[in-house]
């Protein structure tokens, strides 16, 4: 376990004690945002992104143990065990290199080798391999030949029959090239070789055809220069069947190297050494080599899109909700009509509608009658637009309509991602057996401005679509990646529990689905909580659950102000003792006026002199002060707020040189698509994103930000945007 303990300990560049504390946390069922909020001074104020990739590293490095020992006992067992050998197992690092060094012991199908081996020929290999015979091998051979001492039965089992000494020569060589395909020590070289200084090349397989692919149709790259999307989209070209991919290696330096370290000088049997080796490597090694490089590739590529998917799916969860207004749902469409759902600033929906301002019918009269009506009735503020099918053409429609409207109203758009997948699904069922499929589209749409998270935790993250061919990477570990991206983001903003729903409980540490529905149900048979405390009275809560979803729970309107905050339980009594310090007790934290004054005081605290008075950790009551500096306040509300708009810009009317607000949609490896109002994003290249080097997007933005962008580039005939970001003031 120590090996572990220093392994991950330098790889996330932490001390070993933290490694250490947050492991036994780990082992003990802690949740990793309760590590990460209420236990900092254990682990030294490890993240909750440092501890997820603590927590992966610790399973992939006890699997490989696990497997260590495995394959230890598999070889002992069959006496072929050497300390050398055992060393060389302790002391891989990957998976890889393991099976690798296993392979010449794994049970073989029918090969070559294997009917050689049955024909009695190894000690003729051994003979050939060793170089030190000088009798002529055509005379050593001769006594491998045995088709004048098998019996007829035998004689009808080609595999035991040695017909001619080039029969027993060549079976002898045949068990010698798969020696040598097994070799560890080989196949790491090339390996390593091939990352080097192999290249990825790429060729049309219908060169007529257009497709996305095209700047593959002829194309290398260096393995070791190949970005990650590259490599996924190659994958996905090759799937589709648009392209055909190899792996060009340095053949010449890689034969060279074996040979070097097989053949011992000049001898009978140098040349068919030679042509062993070289037929090890083209019949033997080389796919499969090949496989397993493109398969490392992949691997990594999905781990950094995965990364990457799981960051921007955090910017659009934390987005800044706007509360307290009522907002129209308008989910667009063509044919079928367009959507609209008005809900209130809880979240109840009001009016529902369908109207049919695009083609084919065009009725934009009707539509904007119907829209005006329900606007003046239930008093809306701002109206969703999705952002999918028909979205420009509702855009400039709403623009239009709101010209109309009296009184102080706006728009944005809104991503759309998922909410078809949400409205058929069994819990929007439940929230809405009475409104039908299409409509809780727009329902969703509409909450969306109001809340993202508490919407969006209702979609399986991987609808959420804010990433890099989130479709095509390994989908358990996407699925495990945002759930605990969600997890995460749940638990950083709170959950009140009064009005939560099942879907946004389940995300909160220590709350399953179950727990989730069973506090809902209490809720409604028992009303309104007004202590964490009685969380204890909800069936299957108990002891340890809550303790790990205590600090994350809130009750704005409830007996104990601190119950708004993410203060814990368990430090309920050093905080009373804090405020009872600076002349203030828990009620005062209602009281607006006291609340400015105990902000003032707070923020004179000797923090290092006071944690050893209150005998709590400084890191812990850092924390305790800045909640009780903002009892209540959502963190979102720091996030950039959605660009609301009043007028549409059309694509004609873009201009090289124009500067533009536009809030950013997506965030990739090579740069990040803008919403600059549009129908299309608008591209930020990674080398227009700023005057000095960067290496990835995600240094200088981030998924929902507000940024000002310059018109670089405008293609009319493919309707896309080139923007920079570089010399703006």
């Amino acid at each position: 376990m120590d090996k572990i303990i220093n392994k991950i300990a330098e790889e996330l560049n932490v001390k070993n004690t933290q490694v250490e504390n947050a492991v036994k946390l780990i082992d003990e069922g802690n949740t990793i945002p309760f590590i990460a909020r209420y236990r900092k001074e254990v682990t030294g104020g490890l993240s909750d992104e440092v501890l997820r990739n603590l927590g992966e590293r610790l399973n992939y490095l006890r699997n490989l143990e696990t497997r260590k020992q495995e394959v230890i006992k598999s070889i002992d067992e069959q006496g072929k065990l050497t300390d050398e050998l055992t060393i060389a197992i302790a002391s891989a690092e990957t998976l890889a290199e393991v099976e690798d060094l296993y392979r010449p012991f794994k049970q073989k199908k029918k090969t070559r080798a294997t009917v050689a081996k049955a024909k009695g020929l190894e000690p003729l290999a051994k003979i050939i391999y060793e170089q030190k015979e000088t009798k002529d091998i055509n005379e050593i051979a001769k006594e491998y030949v045995n088709i004048d001492k098998l019996s007829d039965e035998d004689m009808k089992n080609k595999d035991k029959v040695v017909a001619s000494v080039e029969d027993a020569i060549q079976g002898a060589l045949d068990i010698i090239a798969e020696d040598i395909s097994d070799n560890a020590k080989y196949r790491k070289y090339i390996k390593k070789v091939c990352y080097h200084e192999g290249t990825i090349v790429t060729k049309a397989t219908k060169p007529d055809e257009k497709s996305n692919y095209e700047m593959y149709y002829d194309f290398s790259e260096q393995v070791s220069k190949l970005p990650s999307h590259r490599i996924l989209a190659i994958n996905r070209g090759e799937k589709e069947e648009f392209l055909k991919v190899s792996l060009v290696k340095p053949e010449e330096k890689i034969l060279y190297y074996m040979q070097k370290d097989i053949i011992k000088g000049k001898t009978q049997f140098t040349d068919m050494l030679v042509s062993t080796i070289s037929d090890a490597y083209t019949r033997l090694i080389e796919a499969s080599i090949e496989r397993e490089i493109r398969s490392d590739l992949t691997e990594k590529a999905e781990e950094k899109a995965i990364k990457v998917f799981g960051k921007n799916a955090k910017q659009l969860l934390l987005a800044s909700p706007i509360k307290g207004k009522t907002v129209m749902g308008f989910d667009p469409a063509y044919r079928t009509g367009c959507k609209i759902a008005v809900i209130d600033e809880t979240g109840k929906v009001l009016d529902i509608a369908t109207v049919y301002p695009t083609e084919p019918q065009n009725d934009v009269e009707s539509a904007k009658k119907v829209l005006l009506d329900l606007i003046n009735k239930d008093h809306v503020d701002m109206i969703a637009i999705g952002n999918g099918t028909a979205s420009r053409e509702s855009e400039m429609f709403v623009a239009d309509l709101i010209k109309e409207v009296k009184r102080d109203i706006c728009y944005a758009i809104v991503s759309e991602a998922g909410a078809s997948v949400y409205s058929a699904s069994k819990l929007a069922t439940e929230e809405y057996p009475d409104i039908n499929v299409s409509i809780r589209g727009a329902i969703s749409i509409a909450r969306r401005l109001q809340d993202p998270l508490a919407e969006l935790v209702k979609i399986d993250p991987k609808a959420i679509g804010v990433g890099q061919y989130q479709h095509d990477v390994n989908q358990k570990k996407l699925s495990e990646s945002l759930t605990g991206v969600v997890e995460d983001s749940v638990n950083k903003v709170g959950v009140d529990v009064n009005t939560a729903t099942p879907s946004l409980l389940s995300y909160v540490s220590g709350i399953n689905n179950t727990i989730a529905k069973n506090i809902v149900k209490y809720r409604d048979e028992n009303g309104k909580l007004k202590e964490r405390k009685e969380l204890l009275k909800v069936p299957k809560l108990g002891k340890v659950a809550y303790e790990q979803c205590a600090g994350f729970i809130r009750i704005p309107d409830g007996i104990n102000p601190l119950e708004n905050t993410a203060v814990h339980p368990e430090n309920y009594e050093q905080t009373e003792k804090l405020l009872s310090k600076l002349g203030f007790n828990k009620n005062d934290l209602k009281n607006r006026e006291k609340l400015n004054s105990l902000k003032e005081k707070l923020a004179t605290v000797n923090v290092s002199q006071l944690s050893k008075e209150l005998n709590i950790g400084e890191m812990t009551l850092t924390d305790i002060i800045e909640e009780l500096s903002k009892p209540g306040r959502d963190p979102r509300e720091d996030m950039p707020k959605p660009v609301l708009r009043n007028d549409v810009l059309k694509f004609e009317d873009l201009t090289i040189g124009m500067i533009l607000t536009g809030t950013v949609r997506n965030v990739i490896d090579f740069g990040a698509f803008v919403d600059i109002g549009v129908k299309y994003d608008g591209l930020v290249h990674l080398s227009e994103m700023s005057e000095k080097y960067i290496k990835s997007p995600s240094e200088v933005v981030s998924v929902g930000d507000v940024i000002k962008v310059k018109v670089i580039k405008i293609d009319p005939e493919k309707k896309k945007v080139g923007l920079s970001m570089k010399g703006i003031a």
